[in-house]
């Protein structure tokens, strides 16, 4: 029996991006290293950012260009549709789907809003985790496991120190995600 490969999804072989809600907080961060091939470029690039005045948190995994389209057209998303973040997702996966020059884009967003965490992709999925981590990108699977691993100890953590400890330990394994880390927050209650 033959396996089918998915060519809908690009496979993301560069950075770590995660995001946590937790007692009232979301937090989105991302490792800073930007490669071509195999070739580290630049180490502190920012790959997360607050969208729609702050309330919304976005970040890629992904081609950089396309990354910034996809930004700029959910943002217009956002605008469209009053903030309402579950909509504008969908319209600008429906978009990125069916439309001539978004199809084309290798990029994957994770968003971030007070009531809940997305997994945006070009294959026209809007994914909300039951857990409340998102997590996108070649480091993807050490950091959801171990964000998963540190939300389900016993001790009180932060969103914030959870997405930081885990893209820490991220870096450590993946060789496409360092440990130049920007994490963005916001108040949940805001």
């Amino acid at each position: 029996m033959a396996l089918m490969h998915d060519v809908s999804w690009p496979p993301i072989i560069s950075t770590t991006v995660l995001g946590v809600r937790l007692a009232g907080k979301v937090a989105l961060g991302s490792d800073g290293q930007a490669t071509m091939g195999s070739t580290v470029m630049k180490h502190k690039a920012k790959k997360v950012r607050t969208l729609f005045d702050g309330r919304i948190l976005a970040g890629f995994a992904g081609t950089t260009a396309d990354a910034f389209t996809l930004f700029e057209a959910f943002e217009d998303k956002l605008q469209q549709y009053s903030g309402n973040v579950t909509r504008a997702a969908v319209e600008l996966a429906k978009d990125w789907r069916t439309d001539r020059y978004l199809r084309r884009l290798e990029a994957l967003l994770a968003v971030g809003a007070p009531d809940r965490l997305l997994l945006i992709s070009g294959s026209g999925d809007v994914i909300e985790p039951d857990d409340d981590i998102v997590a996108i990108g070649s480091g993807a699977p050490y950091a959801l496991a171990a964000a998963r691993a540190l939300v389900v100890s016993r001790e009180e953590r932060t969103a914030r120190f959870i997405v930081e400890e885990a893209l820490r330990i991220a870096a450590d394994i993946c060789i496409y995600t360092n440990h130049e880390t920007t994490v963005l927050e916001i108040d949940a209650q805001a």
